[in-house]
């Protein structure tokens, strides 16, 4: 059985297996936040309660990045995070305060970008006789014949002519070898294609030094020497080593040539000038165009990207490039320096990155699992995964780790506070406002097919192909033609129902549930597309589920495996970019709905489920993260438990959000007949405006800062939303217009009515969204799994998507709120739970119930770690308000006590905070409630009589409570 470890000074051996963290803080690192900076609040951190520092990726990254998701060298850490020394003080301060450390790693994908990584350097210099040509996921035969053997670069500016006779790439020599820069981005030169520029600087030597000049006798041997390496289509041992052989010998000698002859170096200046060529005169680019044809990769206008790109993304990203992470020594050389922290003890967990987008997660999962916690060991080391469950959908039962990262978790608790009763109220005012009349299920549809034939259109290419020479092998199939193989495969994709299967095609093996999936997503397909034929379709399922003749040859076999785990590794972008990038955006009826791994037409989430979902959690994952807030989140939980209150108040939110629309009329812009923004961007607009408004009043620094904010936000909400403009096609005039009327509807003068109406009904909303937010963060913290904390998010947080949650978090302010709360706590709870509750608006109050219960999780591990999970019932009048349910094990019981739809609850008393006598007789009753109770945030005791426990008395002094067994 794992173990829980709330003492400092664990053995390497200890941290490597069987250890689950008792709680997770999540701190994003970059050169603004370091090592340094986080060792500073481990203090802070552990008195909170916090068990386990969860980092994100901090091996070195590209320069400047503020996410270490583009990680260029996973053999060292980012130097702008800081250094060994850095990191091992950072580990030895949480060793001392008995803390863990979690470390997200990204397995998938490396960064590209600039000229910082080695191995996609080693690449485009090789092209696939590179020896880190296996380690990236290149397509070196794709259907395009001029991309045979090269990687396709997208990075251009302008079309490759314009950019080249404008002079912008130009030819660099330095230290014995030749680059070719464009502005910042770098790029190598084949050594062998070096040979033309030496060439050209031999010509210029002619009448300076003579033929057996020594000088120019070595620059015509380590010419020749170049021109005689082996092409680097002869792919076999020796020729690649004397390829590499070569290189060094000829820099090494080109270098001390160019420093020791000033004829020999006058002359390669003037070679290199004239590849340069001269703006104007197109014939002088003609040299550097064929030095760059010459090259193992095509520079090419970014535009072309998604149709002819031919190595595998993460996502729609170009810099960064799919890592074939499924190779052994990918593998070894990928996970070297993280396992080596794993086995010294300073890291004792990992979050792993977008499993999806692997070529089998289950392999690698195992593969790491055996490298960290042995492979000798009964225990599993502690490992989650971001994965997203869609649905009813579970975790695979086969894969080696403690859970997700929390997603599923976070949406079923968002859900309670959803008023499901309201469903058709809020949906009508949302279709009236808008217009919108798409079912959100068609909408996901077509923004698949959208993703698929504009932002992913080279991946579904490769797979065309793929399929493409199936067919040929297959009599009964070879008729059907390229472009109806990519539309048949086109539209499974967007069918499908899930992120991805898991198939292992080498194996042979096809889980029920993947064979439930695909036949789902093949007979969607189907009914869509009515008038193509059923055997287009059957045939892709037939190859999918591994059907296939007896008459393949091991080779086409082969085939076959690899194209359909390759197709699994696209199924997960599309969902993600359709769905999370896509049609949250555009599906605007509750935003608060629209979260990763969330479902907008599921209209909250039923008590009962709930409990059910969490039994069952306690049962299966009790290690999984439970999330509220991520660096991935649309809006803060904070947010979202504001905008979950609309659903509550479905006709107060319908006259207001009309009354606005006309309101700000006058400040629409009409540009062709439509208007700007549009009704659904509008009506995403206010639903933020009333989720991320700041509380007490803004001077006008604050004011600035906040409509630039909102600027920001709804910028990015309606690219992603591409309806109207997008990040590849920019409409500046729709662009323009929203920002221009964000900063009009929201300028402070006194003729601005809109404003004040909006801070009037924005008040109660803060009030009773204050309550929510606050329940939401208790049952987080006391559910099966493992609570994890985001970043500043102890106190109030309404901060919206990335990068606007990865601001610096003042923990100066924290530190002394924490410490003045605890100093406080000594003196009486009653009298401090009544001080916060009267100022509430200062984030403190949010603070206490994260220390509070952080800290009973620590006293009482076992009932929170391994013990039962109790659902509570409640009785009377106002029982649908109550969340409550009981954590018990051995001499432990504690229970949390919720309410949910306040708004509702205190709707007749004008929205205020509920007290005792919102609650009437309800109760909560059962055998396990009987007996006395302290009340952790007031100190009060409570006895559970004949009716069972008074919610009155449990929520007399302070919206939640968490109350622990006496006796």
């Amino acid at each position: 059985m794992p173990t829980r470890e709330n003492t400092g000074g664990h053995s390497a051996a200890a941290s490597r297996a069987g250890r689950i963290p008792r709680s997770t803080y999540r701190v994003q690192l970059n050169r603004g936040f370091t090592f340094r900076h986080a060792a500073e609040i481990v203090p802070y951190l552990h008195e909170l309660g916090v068990g386990d520092l969860y980092a994100s990726p901090y091996l070195q990254a590209r320069p400047g990045s503020v996410h270490g998701y583009d990680i260029t060298d996973h053999g060292a850490l980012n130097a702008e995070i800081g250094t060994d020394e850095d990191h091992a003080r950072l580990v030895a301060l949480l060793r001392k305060h008995g803390m863990g450390h979690l470390v997200d790693v990204v397995p998938n994908h490396m960064g590209i970008a600039g000229h910082t990584n080695p191995w996609w350097w080693d690449v485009l210099e090789g092209g696939p006789d590179s020896p880190h040509a296996a380690y990236f996921d290149v397509d070196w035969e794709p259907r395009q014949p001029e991309l045979e053997g090269k990687v396709l670069l997208p990075i251009l500016g302008d079309q490759y002519g314009s950019v080249l006779e404008r002079g912008e790439l130009t030819l660099v020599y330095s230290d014995g070898l030749f680059r070719i820069d464009y502005f910042e981005n770098r790029f190598p030169v084949a050594p062998g294609s070096t040979a033309a520029v030496l060439r050209e600087a031999l010509a210029r030597l002619d009448g300076v030094l003579d033929e057996e000049h020594p000088d120019r006798m070595e620059l015509e041997s380590i010419a020749t020497a170049l021109e005689r390496l082996p092409n680097r289509r002869r792919t076999d041992r020796l020729s690649i080593a004397e390829r590499r052989r070569e290189k060094i010998v000829t820099q090494r000698r080109l270098s001390g040539l160019y420093a020791m002859s000033g004829d020999v170096a006058l002359a390669i200046d003037h070679a290199v000038a004239a590849f340069n060529g001269t703006p104007g005169d197109a014939r002088s680019f003609d040299r550097m165009h064929e030095l760059l044809d010459a090259q193992a990769y095509r520079l090419a206008f970014w535009r072309v990207a998604a149709e002819e790109i031919n190595y595998r993304r993460f996502f729609d990203v170009n810099e960064l490039a799919g890592v074939r992470v499924e190779v052994p020594q990918v593998f070894a050389d990928t996970h070297r320096l993280i396992l080596r922290l794993v086995r010294e003890g300073k890291v004792t967990g990992l979050r792993i990155d977008h499993p999806d987008g692997l070529f089998h997660p289950r392999d690698y999962l195992r593969d790491l699992q055996a490298e960290a916690a042995g492979a000798e060991s009964p225990e599993r080391f502690y490992v989650v995964v971001e994965k997203i469950l869609t649905g009813e959908e579970t975790l695979p039962e086969d894969w080696p780790v403690a859970g997700t990262v929390g997603y599923e978790f976070l949406n079923r608790v968002n859900g309670l506070f959803v008023a499901q009763a309201n469903l058709q109220a809020m949906d009508e005012t949302y279709r009236r406002f808008t217009g919108v009349r798409a079912k959100f299920r068609d909408l996901v549809y077509e923004k698949k097919l959208q993703i698929l034939r504009f932002a992913l259109v080279s991946e579904l290419t490769v797979l065309a192909t793929m399929l493409d020479r199936i067919s040929e092998k297959n009599r009964a199939y070879r008729d059907f033609t390229w472009g109806a193989l990519r539309d048949a495969l086109r539209e499974v994709v967007a069918c499908f129902p899930v992120y991805r299967t898991y198939i292992d095609a080498f194996a042979g093996e096809v889980g029920e549930r993947d064979r439930r999936y695909v036949d789902q997503a093949v007979r969607l397909a189907k009914r869509r597309n009515p008038s193509v034929s059923d055997s287009l379709f059957d045939f892709v399922r037939n190859v999918l589920l591994l059907d296939w003749p007896e008459s393949l040859t091991e080779e086409d076999r082969r085939q076959h495996a690899r194209f359909v785990m390759k197709f699994q590794q696209l199924t997960g972008p599309v969902m993600a970019k359709g769905v999370e990038d896509t049609a949250f955006y555009v599906f605007n009826r509750l935003v608060s709905l629209n979260e990763v791994g969330g479902e907008p037409d599921r209209f909250g989430v039923s008590v009962d489920d709930f409990h059910a979902y969490n039994r069952e959690r306690a049962e299966r994952w009790p290690g999984a993260l439970s999330a509220s807030s991520t660096h991935d989140t649309k809006r803060s939980e904070d947010v979202r438990a504001r905008i979950d209150m609309l659903s509550e108040i479905p006709e107060l939110w319908t006259e207001r959000v009309n009354r606005w629309a006309v309101m700000n009329r006058p400040h629409r812009r009409d540009e062709d007949g439509e208007p700007v923004p549009d009704r659904n961007d509008e009506y995403l607009l206010y639903q933020t405006l009333v989720g991320a408004w700041p509380l007490g009043e803004m001077d006008e620094a604050a004011h600035a800062d906040f409509v630039a904010r909102i600027q920001q936000y709804m910028d990015k909400a309606t690219r992603e939303a591409k309806v109207h403009t997008s990040w590849i096609n920019p409409n500046p005039t729709y662009d323009d217009g929203l920002r221009d009327f964000i900063a009009a509807i929201l300028r402070r003068d006194g003729d601005n009515p809109f404003v004040a109406d909006l801070a009037a009904f924005q008040q109660p909303v803060a009030r009773m969204g204050m309550v929510n937010a606050l329940a939401q963060t208790l049952v987080k913290l006391t559910s099966p799994g493992v609570p994890d904390v985001y970043q500043g998010q102890e106190i109030w947080d309404f901060s919206l998507v990335d990068p606007d949650n990865r601001r610096p978090v003042d923990y100066g302010l924290r530190r002394e709120m924490l410490a003045e709360v605890r100093r406080k706590m000594c003196g009486g709870r009653a009298a401090l739970a009544r001080e916060l509750v009267e100022t509430w608006a200062d984030g403190r109050i949010k603070l206490y119930v994260t220390h509070v219960a952080l800290r009973a999780r620590q006293e009482h591990a076992d009932a929170f770690a391994a013990g039962e999970y109790v659902p509570l019932a409640a009785t009377g009048a106002k029982a649908e308000h109550v969340v409550a349910f009981a954590r018990r094990d051995g001499g432990s019981t504690l229970v949390t006590l919720v309410p949910r739809l306040v708004a509702t609850l205190m709707r007749r008393r004008d929205f205020a905070l509920p007290d005792a006598a919102a609650w009437a007789d309800t109760a909560i009753t059962g055998g396990e409630i009987g007996g006395r109770w302290r009340n952790l945030f007031t100190g009060a005791e409570i006895e559970a009589g004949e009716g069972g426990l008074k919610m009155s008395d449990a929520l007399a002094d302070f919206p939640v409570a968490l109350l622990e067994r006496i006796g």
